[in-house]
């Protein structure tokens, strides 16, 4: 409402500014063409002043109102001519105000509008000065202004009638989406925001919401699914440990039963700490991924570390490196990153294909460009079922093929997933009869 008020309040004070001006502009122009006529009958044609008077009105079909005409003898300081009987110390007034311009000049001497012409013949000097009152322009601009102002007052009120109806009309959709949105959460999410035209703004808003509900939806499964596969795999050790304390306190035993139930508990332990570390590792990769420092580093180096490091725990894996490919310009071996993370996704990588090799070997070769990375891990073992490989990066979720063949927790490819999502990498995994590979791409920014 205030923008359109403002709008038609700058049209209407438009359009009464510019018809005064035409107005004036006009009425100017008949008291010019007065004073010429004037000056001709007077000068030119040697009329009588009656005559004059005459003729100049017969001139003008429409007669000014208080008209007052006057020519002026400056040289001798008296009237020439005069239509009516000046007041006193007009010329005075109105001749150095006039005098300054060459040209015909506008003044206004109260509510008259005045015209001066300076008209010089040998050495005399005359004044001609027409004055009059414009009653027809000022009550046109009183109708007008009458006019605009009931016009303004309808268009508010139309506009203002029209915008809440509109403007109920188009948010009524809105209602219904609110209404909707509100019995979704908590209980249905599930279901999703219905809305009948999905080409327009409110159909596509709807359709963006309905996306941000999958994927929330889909967050939500995997929080419930991660809770209850944490639960599981927390619960074995736990149960399995607090059982072979609670049968070694049933009687006593000679030191070499409690030593072996000793070095049981140890092993579960290890394994329940093993569990707890990998659970660390993806919530620090999730939680805090902005917080993780990068800097340059060397991918040869760096692999080269990973494998030292895990073959002081698995002293029987075989990890053979590829340098053949090696790069002329051994700038484009620079990767931007975290040093610990990218160690651990190279590490969980090699240990996964010596674990599931037939010799406990894996194959890495890669190549580097200005522009990417690219590292493969090679195995031969057991093939990974193609209706497993799209949840293979999840965190928990372990083939039938391998769960059975070795321990683990179904957690080391979900942390190298993310991990390489967060050093703008991907990664994929090619398994057949032959062999089974995991390959990282890098991309370079």
């Amino acid at each position: 409402m205030a923008i359109v008020t403002a709008i038609l309040l700058f049209f209407s004070v438009g359009v009464y500014f510019f018809s005064k001006l035409y107005l004036e502009k006009r009425f100017f122009k008949r008291l010019q063409d007065r004073a010429v006529t004037t000056t001709t009958l007077l000068f030119d044609l040697q009329t009588a002043d009656t005559t004059v008077l005459k003729l100049v009105n017969t001139a003008d079909k429409e007669l000014l109102s208080d008209e007052s005409i006057y020519v002026y003898d400056e040289n001798l300081k008296k009237l020439v001519f005069a239509s009516q009987e000046p007041y006193s110390g007009l010329f005075e007034e109105l001749i150095p105000s006039i005098q300054k311009e060459s040209k015909p000049t506008y003044y206004y001497a109260g509510f008259y509008q005045t015209l001066g012409i300076q008209l010089k013949k040998g050495t005399a000097s005359y004044w001609v000065i027409v004055s009059a009152i414009d009653r027809n322009g000022k009550e046109a601009l009183e109708d007008l202004r009458k006019i605009l102002t009931v016009m303004v007052l309808i268009g508010l009120l139309l506009s203002g009638l029209s915008g809440w109806f509109f403007a109920d009309k188009a948010l009524a959709p809105m209602s219904g989406i609110i209404t909707q949105v509100n019995e979704i959460f908590p209980a249905n999410t599930e279901r999703r925001v219905e809305h009948p035209n999905r080409s327009d703004e409110i159909g596509r808003l709807v359709a963006t919401f309905n996306q941000l509900l999958d994927r929330i939806q889909e967050a939500f499964t995997m929080q419930k699914m991660f809770i209850a596969n944490v639960s599981h795999e927390l619960k074995n050790p736990l149960t399995k440990i607090y059982s072979q304390i609670d049968i070694t306190l049933l009687q006593k035993r000679t030191p070499e039963v409690y030593e072996e139930s000793l070095k049981s508990l140890q092993e579960d332990t290890r394994t329940l700490t093993q569990l707890t570390n990998t659970l660390l590792n993806l919530a620090n990769t999730v939680v805090n991924a902005e917080a993780i420092q990068r800097l340059p580093l060397r991918i040869d180096e760096l692999l080269w570390e990973a494998k030292s490091q895990l073959k002081k725990w698995h002293d029987n894996y075989v990890i053979n490196i590829d340098f053949s490919d090696f790069p002329e310009d051994e700038e484009a071996l620079i990767l931007e990153g975290n040093e610990a993370s990218l160690k651990v996704a190279l590490m969980n990588l090699m240990d996964n294909a010596c674990k599931f090799s037939e010799n406990n070997s894996v194959f890495v070769s890669f190549s580097a460009t200005v522009k990417e990375i690219r590292l493969s891990f090679m195995n031969k073992g057991p093939v990974i079922p193609k209706a497993d490989l799209p949840y293979i990066f999840r965190p928990f979720y372990r083939s039938n093929a391998t769960a059975k063949a070795t321990k683990g927790h179904g957690v080391g490819l979900a942390i190298v997933s993310q991990i390489v999502k967060l050093h703008n990498g991907d990664i994929s995994v090619v398994s057949n009869i032959d062999e089974t590979v995991f390959t990282l791409v890098f991309r370079k920014s």
